[in-house]
């Protein structure tokens, strides 16, 4: 793309009489040689010029151009090489005339893109709209999955809505409501005490009845083994669950032990330093049996056990109506379910010799849980009491119907209220209307008053005002076109840009309250935020600087860091290629994926609270580890034992680690679980990093050099590979990236050689002649570009805080944010709220 435009400028007038002759002479002497009529390289030919330039893709085609002569990445090393000066003196024409190109489409503007709400944003609107805990609550569990553009899965004209997802609209609309207005009265507490038969899986059924009759729950392993053998201890007398949604407080008689054992800590892969961890998560019989994992187990609580003594241990936890607490052992061994045999097999002499010659699983376990030391949590005792807050309306109740209870007369005023709320502005009389006619519809069909009233707020759920964030005034004060029009089906073709005129272009206050919240929080405005919309205040900058910095300093905007991470870096997939189980045992026995995710989020938090430089994401001598991924870093003892679970910022020794390079999640997500790639992980970087994508290799050269007899190693592969004319342009790019990220594994442990002892040499030379010996280097000329990747992520964050495609006439400002931002080293918290203030994000 970014060469082919060259042809678009080429033939275009410019300001003086000498320019276009300079232009022309400039592209002939150094592009047409490869883009000409004898060799077109990325299919493109400099000797076919259109004339002028007055269409927006043509716009970003300049732009692209200008990027490209300013990183010197063009043309390439290895040809002919223009003055510094005439460079210049191009780049100086082709930036005025975009200037020109963009005062002349500016009158027909960017794209007003209608998007509608994603997975996430759904999920946490509902949520807050009815105030209700999600933890154990998915009614987008059917949705499809959204789809993506460069990995953000807000982009507005990606996020179609099919007639699939328009009924599961509707199912999910029913199940929201109800769950929140629908559920029968909350009864008054009640204790349960669970003290004997502590059932908990077949497997474990003949073992555990020999051993110990069942007079307590053991748990042998964590969450992460293939095969799960006391992972979860359900309580099977209590699996009809609680009896309604509350607070419930559970108090667990348990002790740890033989956290201290003559066995080989290598057998259960876990950390012997630290101390025995119970956890509690929430199961559901209904979904599947209790003692295998369910789709939605969120950590409910997590205490530190004292070893070889038995003592109470209490969590106050939220559980759903139909949900039961399981017991874990969160920092547990792997493989209990190998590990019987393999005991009884390699300490068979610490074992009564009558016992010695047990074969078979079966009753290996009764001879290895009798006789032998195996690592775990006894759970004696079990007390829950509640729900604990039974009286008086719930918080659901107090959200829809306000500080009065329910009253048929009151009907349109409460509808009234939640859809001011739902469509994230006042609702107009009509909108209203429409609510009521199907309230009316219910009555007269015998419905009770609360029911008929439950489903007009599903009406309000199912309506494009709540599903689409629009701004009315963009449809002429008419609200976004109903479900079922040609707007809103499925595979409808992109907007058209709005011919506005500019001034008029600006979001209404009501929907740049929305655009805020869903780029810092992913859902809904709150009170506060939606009072300076509806006193009109919110377009004033002062009082969007002060909205921005509220939310940004609010918990919840947590939201944005996870959002952000998985739509810049991929995190998201983190996980879908998983490491193999043989080599990289410790990735599931330590819990790594988790921590790896969790270390990259408390990074961008903390920049974000610190308002520190990103470019502390190209280098930092620090991080943010638990004890596990510290020993994954050659840092173990920067997080002592008894804290093993906590996170805390450590400093780095290792110069290869600092930055997003260095954490594992980024190495991880850039491998295939089993191996690295050089090409893979260069490409991540280029892409993620430099903001320069490479293009699609052409579709006649294979993934892998055809002849490549006589490589000895990955780069050498690769060299070969480059002898590829057809290949050598990307790759010259792409390869020294990835030689330097070499260092790590396929789950980012530190590294000097592959398999069979074979060196890794990390050093690489740039496209423009910068050369490097292992990843310190590389990141230390990233640093010296840290304007390119300035350039690179604001544009990112942009397109996230807008939900669209940044287009060429966004490059004002774009340019203005990094202007202000760059005096200071590009703050990230600053850069946050330049681009909330910019025209940009401001504007439809």
């Amino acid at each position: 793309m970014l060469w082919g435009i060259v042809a678009l400028i080429a033939a275009a007038p410019f300001v003086d009489a000498a320019t276009p002759h300079a232009a022309q002479k400039f592209f002939a002497d150094y592009c047409v040689k490869c883009h000409g009529p004898e060799k077109q390289k990325a299919e493109r030919r400099f000797d076919q010029l259109p004339a002028t330039v007055d269409q927006p893709d043509t716009l970003g085609d300049f732009q692209d151009i200008i990027d490209q002569l300013n990183l010197g990445e063009m043309p390439p090393p290895e040809e002919k090489q223009p003055p510094r000066a005439e460079i210049q003196k191009i780049v100086e024409l082709l930036t005025q005339q975009a200037a020109e190109g963009r005062a002349k489409l500016a009158s027909t503007g960017g794209q007003t893109v209608l998007r509608r709400l994603n997975r996430r944003e759904y999920l946490n609107t509902v949520g807050d709209l009815f105030a209700l805990n999600m933890a154990m609550f998915d009614p987008t569990a059917k949705f499809p999955r959204d789809q993506t553009v460069h990995h953000m899965d807000n982009i507005g004209d990606a996020l179609k809505t099919s007639s699939y997802l328009l009924a599961q609209y509707v199912e999910a609309a029913e199940a929201v409501v109800e769950k929140a207005l629908g559920q029968p009265p909350v009864p008054a507490p009640r204790t349960w005490r669970f003290t004997e038969n502590f059932q908990q899986q077949p497997e474990l059924r003949h073992s555990h009845g020999k051993v110990q009759n069942f007079r307590y729950m053991v748990l042998y392993e964590g969450l992460h083994s293939e095969s799960h053998e006391g992972a979860y201890g359900p309580l099977l007398a209590f699996s009809e669950g609680v009896p309604a949604d509350g607070w419930y407080e559970i108090r667990v008689r348990a002790e740890a032990k033989n956290r201290k054992n003559p066995y080989d800590p290598r057998v259960f892969g876990n950390d012997p330093a630290a101390p025995f961890r119970l956890g509690v998560v929430p199961g559901n019989a209904c979904i599947g049996p209790l003692h295998h994992e369910q789709p939605l187990e969120p950590s409910l609580g997590e205490v530190t056990l004292p070893d070889e003594k038995i003592e109470w241990q209490t969590f106050r936890v939220w559980l759903d109506r139909g949900f039961a607490p399981r017991f874990t052992f969160p920092n547990g061994p792997i493989g209990a379910r190998q590990n019987w045999n393999r005991i009884l097999r390699q300490y068979n002499s610490s074992f009564p010799a009558e016992l010695r010659k047990t074969t078979g699983i079966v009753e290996a376990r009764v001879v290895v849980q009798r006789h032998g030391f195996v690592p775990q949590i006894r759970i004696h005792e079990v007390e829950i009491r509640g729900p604990l807050e039974s009286t008086g309306p719930t918080a659901s109740e107090r959200a829809i119907f306000g500080d009065k209870p329910f009253a048929p007369e009151r009907t349109r005023e409460i509808l009234t209220a939640f859809a001011k709320r739902a469509y994230r502005r006042p609702a107009t009389t009509e909108e209203v209307d429409r609510l009521m006619a199907v309230v009316t519809k219910r009555r007269a069909e015998g419905r009770t008053p609360h029911e008929a009233l439950r489903d007009g707020l599903k009406a309000a759920l199912c309506s494009p005002a709540f599903l689409y964030l629009a701004d009315p005034v963009a449809s002429n004060g008419r609200g976004v076109p109903p479900l079922g029009s040609q707007s809103a089906r499925p595979e409808a073709p992109d907007p058209k840009p709005s011919s506005l005129p500019a001034a008029s272009r600006l979001l209404s206050p009501h929907a740049l309250a929305a655009r805020l919240s869903y780029f810092l929080w992913s859902t809904t405005p709150d009170e506060e935020l939606t009072r300076a919309a509806d006193t009109g205040e919110l377009i004033s900058p002062a009082t969007l600087l002060a909205q921005t910095r509220r939310l940004l300093a609010s918990p919840r905007a947590d939201a944005f860091v996870a959002g952000l991470l998985d739509s810049w870096l991929n995190l998201r997939t983190l996980g879908d290629m998983a490491p193999d189980r043989g080599t990289f045992t410790r990735y599931y026995a330590q819990g790594l994926q988790a921590a790896m995710r969790r270390e990259t989020q408390l990074f961008t938090r903390d920049l974000l609270d610190r308002n520190a430089s990103i470019v502390r994401f190209l280098d930092a001598d620090y991080t943010f580890a638990n004890r596990p991924l510290a020993r994954l870093y050659g840092a173990e003892d920067a997080v002592p034992a008894e804290s093993a679970h906590e996170f805390r910022r450590i400093a780095l020794v290792d110069p290869r680690r600092g930055g997003l390079l260095g954490q594992g999640s980024v190495l991880t997500v850039s491998a295939n679980g089993v191996e690295t790639s050089p090409v893979t992980r260069g490409v991540w970087v280029l892409e993620n990093i430099l903001g320069t994508p490479p293009a699609p290799p052409p579709d006649n050269v294979p993934a892998i050099d055809p002849d490549v007899r006589g490589a000895k190693s990955m780069r050498e592969l690769l060299a070969k590979h480059r002898d590829n004319p057809a290949c050598y342009e990307c790759h010259r790019k792409i390869d020294p990236l990835g030689f330097a990220l070499e260092t790590f594994d396929p789950i980012g442990a530190a590294r000097t050689t592959y398999a069979k002892s074979v060196p890794i040499d990390t050093s690489g030379e740039l496209p423009n002649g910068q050369r490097f010996a292992d990843l310190a280097g590389l990141k230390a000329l990233l640093v010296e570009r840290k304007g390119q990747f300035a350039h690179m992520l604001t544009e990112r964050l942009l397109t996230y805080a807008c939900g669209r495609r940044i287009e060429a006439m966004d490059r004002p400002a774009l340019d203005a944010i990094l202007a202000a931002t760059k005096p200071n080293d590009y703050p990230f918290r600053d850069l946050i709220e330049q681009i909330v203030l910019s025209d940009a994000f401001r504007g439809r």
